[in-house]
């Protein structure tokens, strides 16, 4: 079945670009140039995947990912047009899956396209392969239970839930800093190197936490 693409962005010649590479990519496009207008064709029908535009009338980006995010965990790729907006964006925790900032190439959108959609279209096997158990805290691989700290089990814990997303290290600072006060850059990038060791003893040919690069991390099977 043919996956079928949302893009919302109200400058008419990128849109028209984007759309002949997606289109020519096999995947099914519609465009739309307000924000209030996609809000309600996503309410009618799901695409597999959005790519949002963060300036746009009557409803901006922001508010319209957000919107979106109360019913859904499809896929959306945010467009910005300044690199400094995409560290703002993933302090505010919009829940955008990937960010791209203009002027990009209409390849490199169909590339980060399909890997969302590769990644969000696997076999569950994952779901079965790591068991999170809120109630005590604690992440199983398999059948081997991870020794971890209080910070550990957070970081891991909200970065399996969004497979693929991107966490700042704002985002993670926050999410350590429930379990002691006292946390820092540094102490984020050491909680990660400690994760990821742990996770090597039981997953040795797998690199499942990546270094997005003057970005953060993320978590990827």
């Amino acid at each position: 079945m043919t996956a079928s693409i949302l893009i919302v962005e109200d400058e008419n010649d990128l849109s028209s670009v984007m759309a002949d590479y997606v289109s020519a990519a096999g995947y099914e496009v519609r465009v739309i140039a307000d924000g209030r207008e996609a809000l309600a064709s996503v309410q009618r029908a799901m695409p597999d995947l959005i790519v949002l535009d963060i300036m746009l009338p009557n409803l901006d980006g922001l508010a319209l990912c957000r919107a979106v995010r109360e019913f859904s965990e499809v896929p959306i790729i945010m467009v910005t047009a300044r690199v400094q907006e995409i560290d703002r964006l993933l302090g505010l925790e919009i829940g955008a899956d990937d960010y791209l900032c203009k002027p990009f190439s209409p390849r490199e959108l169909v590339a980060r396209i399909k890997a969302i959609l590769r990644r969000s279209h696997k076999p569950d096997n994952n779901a079965r392969l790591i068991d999170i158990n809120e109630a005590e805290r604690s992440v199983r691989i398999g059948s081997q239970l991870l020794d971890l700290t209080p910070t550990e089990y957070s970081l891991l814990a909200a970065m399996t839930k969004r497979q693929g997303a991107i966490f700042s290290r704002a985002q993670l600072l926050d999410l350590a800093s429930r379990d002691t006060l006292d946390v820092t850059d540094r102490a984020v990038d050491s909680h990660i190197k400690n994760l990821r060791r742990k996770l090597a003893v039981v997953m040795p040919d797998a690199e499942v936490i990546h270094s997005v690069y003057g970005l953060g991390y993320r978590f990827e099977l």
